[in-house]
């Protein structure tokens, strides 16, 4: 029945291309025709025939050999591919061990060693792993089926392959033994990251790294990268920055400070942050500068209430820190600048705010009100806060000069001096109080002469 599909004419059978490659005549035809098609037919002349014809499944081609580096990607175009594990079990009884036949293919369109796939299989399975590369024979004790392994290798393909961002196969590991890290980089997305080192497979991939590791690959980051680890790693993995975060240029550092404080204020973690806000400036060594950036992020024309919220963050900075403070005063005018209609006629309000919260000095201010200086805002702009400023430097001066007799004084002086404001808040006056007069004294006594 299966013959008569196929038309025999002169002692010719007519040709039919099969899937597998081979006629598919030369299934159906007796050693008689295959001799005569040989002569008759041009194709069948030039094509050798198997004198015993293997079934069609034998002949598999590339494409079911094949599966997706990521299978759950089921686009059968996917572009990353590689070859089905191929497992054979050797020996019998307790000897008894699985041969993975084409491991070193299956690691070579992985991009790893063909070991840290069988080491994987070894630990998820609690089985002994052994390694023979010359002969290409990469075993895992025990009988173990195909498919299994199968499955398995995508585990490893999800934690050591893919990468994290894109899901793409094209990454490479970067291995400090020294430092007990494993770096990723893929080339598709350009990203780069440390790896969860809690698998057992990583004691052995630090052990064993590969031939073309870079040692100092994880000194070697961009910014976007110092912030995934500052959110994602370990703080072993965060320390490896360090010294070379204190070698970049002060605008760098700067920048690195101000997405720190910004990552805190926008996380709602800023109000119990202020201690390491300070170690984080000391550790980029800006910790001078501190006072301008937190004066930015967290100062807004509510600025008078927002001092004494964040009072303790900025004392960090500015206690006994003459030039903290000057940072401090040039944050105060870049405020007032964004924030002019509110603020510009409260500068003495604010000021004396900031002496009263111990965050200036008496000197600090005397000398910013000295000379006027366009550094952080426009000189007309500079000038017209400091005249706004007047009445307090004024206040603050008789106030120090006042302050120069002895003890008693000095406190019979501070309460005869008063700051008045006006109802709405928006001028700063200076009023001297007359004390009391004293009752007059009785005459001394002589205790002697009672």
């Amino acid at each position: 029945m299966l013959r008569s599909r196929w038309n025999l004419c002169g002692g010719n059978l007519a040709f039919k291309q099969g899937a597998c490659g081979h006629s598919g005549t030369a299934f159906f035809m007796s050693k008689t025709e295959r001799a005569c098609s040989r002569l008759c037919h041009p194709l069948f002349s030039r094509q050798k025939i198997p004198k015993n014809p293997q079934p069609r499944s034998f002949y598999r081609t590339d494409t079911k050999m094949s599966v997706n580096v990521n299978r759950s990607v089921l686009d059968q175009f996917y572009r990353y591919k590689m070859p089905r594990l191929i497992a054979k079990v050797e020996g019998k009884g307790n000897g008894i061990k699985t041969v993975i036949v084409n491991m070193v293919d299956v690691a070579k369109a992985l991009n790893r060693p063909p070991t840290y796939p069988t080491k994987f299989f070894g630990c998820e399975l609690g089985a002994q792993t052994q390694f023979d590369s010359k002969n290409d024979r990469y075993i895992v004790n025990g009988s173990h089926e195909a498919n299994k392994l199968q499955d398995m290798l995508d585990g490893f393909v999800r934690k050591f392959v893919l990468c994290p961002e894109c899901d793409n196969p094209e990454t490479e590991l970067h291995v400090n033994p020294k430092k007990q890290t494993i770096g990723n980089s893929c080339k598709a997305c350009g990203y780069r990251g440390m790896l969860d080192t809690r698998h057992k497979l990583c004691t052995f991939i630090l052990k064993n790294p590969p031939d073309d590791d870079d040692e100092d690959w994880a000194e070697e980051t961009t910014e976007e990268a110092q912030r995934r680890r500052m959110e994602e790693i370990s703080n072993h993995a965060k320390n490896l920055t360090l010294s070379e975060d204190l070698e970049k240029p002060l605008e760098e550092r700067v920048n690195l400070f101000y997405n720190f404080v910004k990552h805190k204020k926008e996380t709602g973690t800023i109000d119990a942050a202020d201690k390491d806000i300070l170690v984080e400036a000391e550790r980029l060594d800006v910790k001078a500068m501190g006072p301008l950036i937190l004066s930015e992020l967290l100062f807004n024309e509510n600025i008078r209430d927002q001092i004494k919220k964040y009072k303790r963050h900025f004392l960090r900075f500015c206690h006994n820190n003459k030039k903290a403070q000057k940072y401090l005063l040039g944050g105060f005018e870049c405020v007032v600048k964004l924030h002019q209609v509110q603020l510009l006629a409260r500068v003495p309000i604010i000021l004396k705010e900031l002496y009263d919260s111990d965050l200036l000095e008496e000197d600090v201010i005397f000398a910013w009100a000295e000379k006027v200086s366009k550094k952080y805002v426009s000189k007309e702009l500079a000038k017209e806060i400091q005249t706004k400023a007047a009445p307090f430097v004024k206040w603050l001066k008789e106030a120090e000069e006042e302050s120069g007799g002895s003890e008693e004084e000095e406190v019979e002086d501070d309460e005869n001096v008063e700051v008045v404001y006006s109802s709405s808040a928006r001028e700063l006056k200076v009023e001297t109080v007359k004390p009391d007069k004293p009752e007059k004294e009785e005459d001394d006594i002589d205790i002697d002469a009672i």
